[in-house]
């Protein structure tokens, strides 16, 4: 299992193209949304200046970025290429296969948190407590395995060919629902209400909790536990059906 995990991260380290998206273009985002914007002005209803409040939604977005597509595709493509099922015939258990993915996209997803992180406190001079720092990086790379386990699901569920769309589809939803691309109060009130129910919504809020040292709501952590339980579920259960097909 241990040589499966290391050549996974082997593979998305040498792969371009996924680390300029899931590390470079969330930190041009926050560029783009937050560089013109004024270090005083408050985002309504939350107490953060816009630099504060979106250097958390574009380092959750980086991370579900990784977590997310770094998973998704790859192992579609691997059960068309019949990779999966040499790998059934070797000593590998299903939970090593699966924890080689959440652990490749895991390490991908931190590097893409670090670097929101710097460029926010280079660059708009946002300023946290070391224990900030320190815990909210936690969170956000901690809370990535929601999603992580969300891309082995959607790798299992679909082919090679239909993979990508529906992955596009979902991810790009559950950035706009969630608010990490704006701030969930430009919704609608309606919108808002959809948007309290979708995991990526509960992620962001930890990390805001953290960057006004409150104690995060219960209601988003029990959120992202449910979402865990499902995902990880439901992945188990389309990994074990793929196996009964081989």
């Amino acid at each position: 299992m241990n040589s499966l995990i290391r050549l996974e991260l082997s593979r998305a380290l040498r792969n371009r193209k996924f680390l300029f998206f899931s590390v470079i273009y969330p930190a041009a985002l926050f560029l783009l949304i937050a560089g013109s914007a004024n270090t005083k002005d408050k985002v309504d209803g939350t107490g953060l200046t816009l630099p504060t409040y979106m250097m958390v939604s574009m380092a959750s977005f980086g991370a579900l970025t990784a977590a997310l597509m770094g998973n998704s595709e790859r192992i579609a493509k691997e059960r068309e290429s019949g990779w999966t099922r040499q790998l059934r015939l070797t000593t590998l258990p299903g939970r090593g296969y699966v924890l080689a993915k959440t652990a490749s996209a895991a390490v991908v997803s931190l590097p893409s948190i670090v670097v929101v992180f710097a460029v926010a406190a280079l660059v708009k001079d946002v300023r946290l407590d070391a224990w900030q720092w320190i815990v909210l990086t936690a969170a956000i790379w901690a809370g990535s395995l929601v999603f992580a386990a969300l891309g082995v699901a959607l790798g299992y569920l679909a082919t090679g060919d239909a993979v990508r769309p529906i992955t596009m589809i979902t991810y790009f939803g559950l950035s706009i629902l969630g608010g990490l691309w704006m701030p969930t109060t430009t919704f609608p009130g309606w919108l808002q209400d959809i948007a309290k129910w979708v995991p990526t919504h509960a992620y962001a809020a930890l990390g805001r909790a953290i960057e006004q040292s409150e104690a995060p709501h219960m209601s988003d952590v029990v959120t992202l536990a449910v979402f865990f339980a499902l995902f990880t579920g439901g992945a188990a259960w389309l990994y074990r059906k793929d196996t009964l097909k081989a």
